[in-house]
Formats: C-alpha cells, structure tokens, sequence
C-alpha cells in the first residue's frame, strides 16, 4: 500500500510543475501515463558529467516528454 501512495504521489508530482499544460496529459489517469509518457522507447545516457537524452522523434508523445524533461531537470537541487 506504501509503494501505491508513493507511485501516485510521484505521478501527481511530475504532472503538476511539467504537465500542467500538455494537451492530454494535464488530468491524466495513472493508466493514461502508464502508456503514454511513461513507457517511452529512449535511451538516457550518462558521459562527461552530462545526462543526454535520445528519444525517437517519430513517437507521438516525444515533444511532451522532452518538454517535462526540461522542466523537472530545470528545477532547483534540494539542498
């Protein structure tokens, strides 16, 4: 039960400060980003101190999630 409210509470987080104004995604269902931005065919990758991104382009959801990764990466470290 702990791992669901925490799951929730992570999906609420994300969609509040990166999803506000995404078409679709705003008010969401959990299943909804299940399939939309969640499962997403990219590749994170870590060299010289830098994350890097690579996402296809042809994905129908690829400029949301870019534009949520932008976002949340933007945000302040909590110190």
């Amino acid at each position: 039960m702990l791992a669901a409210n925490l799951a929730s509470d992570l999906d609420a987080w994300v969609r509040l400060p990166a999803l506000h104004d995404t078409e679709g995604l705003a008010d969401a269902e959990p299943e909804t980003m299940c399939f939309r931005p969640y499962h997403l065919p990219a590749h994170l990758a870590d060299h010289a101190r830098r994350r890097w991104l690579r996402i296809d382009a042809t994905w129908p959801w690829a400029e949301a999630f870019t534009t949520c990764w932008q976002r949340l990466t933007a945000l302040p470290a909590v110190t």
